[in-house]
């Protein structure tokens, strides 16, 4: 059993999987970084000095905090724009196979009857035609 497990978690997949989940954990802690320390300061002082994060509204004695919605519409837009990014980049460094060059033509139409023969032929078998 254990031999099977160890043969399921070194498989390829598995780990490319992993390794996303871990990279995209620590992607995502930059990127809100981003948003909470540097971006929405500069839209609250675009906007007069508001901080979003405590942004609060109370309907009938309970809070809304919309400020930190509107934060986590701004990291998930950050987040969807890099990925679109580096999808584009991936997408556009992938070489695309060269064109398969053009087959060498295996018959060829007798200048006598019209029909279709081996264009190794010397007389076509249709009209018994001689042919340079």
């Amino acid at each position: 059993m254990f031999k099977e497990f160890k043969e399921f978690i070194m498989r390829g997949n598995v780990l490319d999987m992993a390794i996303g989940v871990i990279i995209g954990g620590a992607f995502g802690k930059i990127v809100g970084s981003l948003v909470n320390d540097i971006l929405m300061p500069l839209v609250g002082l675009a906007l007069g000095g508001i901080n979003f994060s405590e942004q609060v509204t109370a309907v009938n004695g309970v809070e809304l905090h919309w400020g930190l919605f509107i934060q986590a519409v701004i990291d998930f837009l950050i987040i969807a724009l890099v990925i679109f990014i580096i999808v584009k980049a991936a997408n556009a460094a992938k070489k695309t196979p060269a064109p398969a060059p053009a087959a060498e033509p295996t018959t060829r139409e007798c200048p006598h009857c019209f029909s279709v023969i081996s264009i190794k032929a010397t007389r076509c078998s249709n009209c018994t035609s001689e042919l340079k």
